[in-house]
């Protein structure tokens, strides 16, 4: 989804995030890192997949709506200088957010290998964006029906074994993916950032909702992150405080396909 936004557009930088609200008659404030934007045409890109109520109704927008509020940017932006050899990797649709990063490790002299990773062929997303970064692109799906059949975790480890071995690893998707990124980086001492993407409320560092215990420490995802070193990160407390409001999610998922099958018959 393209959006203008002309000051979010001419101020973001790598890594960071939007807040949206769809509408405000009580509407959810989800985060959203911008994927790309054009500072000439004063745009940002949005990526997402349509899960939950939220983002069923902001799929529904047509060309020419607005939304209730867009709050940005936000976050620390991600820190870019020449490491030598960065590997991305991006699972799902956390290739989104990925993107803008590879694009400014690239510009800054680095040799960039991207993973991508999705379950299948039809869940892959921004193939040929991430193809005119790369310096080695490779694709991986669970089922086998693009590249190759492998977890993103099993290319790399691969990539790790080299020799000289990369010298940062960026890594974004499910909180699961990342972990065990974090992991697999682990024995072979490959610095690795992931960034985070918690329940949120405000986006200022007020509401607390989106905490993270790091290298022992409570962190706010919003203000401090979103992108952490992976290695010190709770994943486990992480995908705890995530599952807090599953039952309401789920329960407002069958909502939402309910009113849309209920919508298809009307049409």
């Amino acid at each position: 989804m393209e959006i203008e936004a002309p000051l979010i557009a001419q101020e973001r930088k790598a890594g960071q995030f939007v807040i949206v609200q769809v509408d405000l008659d009580w509407g959810e404030r989800i985060p959203l890192t911008i994927a790309d934007a054009d500072p000439q045409s004063g745009t940002i890109t949005l990526i997402f997949q349509t899960v939950g109520r939220t983002t069923h109704l902001l799929a529904a927008k047509q060309p020419g709506e607005s939304l209730a509020a867009l709050l940005g940017p936000l976050g620390q932006p991600t820190h870019i200088e020449k490491f030598g050899w960065v590997v991305c990797v991006g699972g799902g649709i956390g290739v989104a957010p990925l993107h803008p990063i590879a694009q400014a490790m690239k510009a800054v002299g680095n040799r960039v290998s991207i993973i991508m990773g999705a379950r299948s062929r039809d869940l892959l997303i921004m193939e040929e964006e991430m193809k005119r970064i790369a310096d080695e692109l490779i694709v991986v799906t669970d089922d086998g029906s693009c590249g190759r059949k492998a977890l993103v975790t099993q290319s790399l480890k691969e990539l790790c074994e080299r020799a000289p071995k990369p010298d940062c690893v960026v890594a974004i998707g499910p909180p699961i993916m990342m972990k065990f990124c974090a992991e697999t980086t682990r024995p072979f001492g490959v610095k690795t950032l992931v960034s985070l993407n918690t329940i949120m409320i405000d986006g200022t560092g007020m509401c607390g909702g989106c905490r993270v215990t790091v290298g022992g420490k409570t962190r706010f995802v919003c203000v401090d992150g979103p992108e952490f070193d992976g290695h010190q990160v709770d994943f486990d407390n992480m995908m705890k405080r995530l599952r807090a409001y599953k039952k309401r999610e789920d329960d407002d998922h069958h909502q939402c396909h309910l009113e849309a099958e209920a919508a298809k018959k009307v049409g």
